[in-house]
């Protein structure tokens, strides 16, 4: 019987390949660098916690952005 670490981990790549310059996360799926290049050689539990950490990432880059413009500022002017 397999554990549930023995089972593939999935890339959590979203296909929105933009690295924040403030965090140095992907703007996608909030991996650094790094952990986006050594994504197949990590093992089942590195891959485990670096997924645990993104939704905090992504959150915080989500919070630290500031919107510019867009339509209802376009309509102020």
């Amino acid at each position: 019987m397999q554990s549930m670490t023995d089972e593939p981990v999935d890339s959590p790549c979203i296909k929105v390949c933009v690295v924040d310059l403030d965090t140095g996360h992907c703007i996608g799926c909030g991996r650094s660098r790094s952990e986006i290049a050594d994504w197949p050689s990590l093992g089942t539990d590195e891959k485990q916690n670096v997924i645990a950490n993104l939704p905090v990432r992504l959150s915080e880059m989500t919070a630290k952005r500031r919107r510019k413009g867009g339509r209802r500022q376009r309509r102020s002017d």
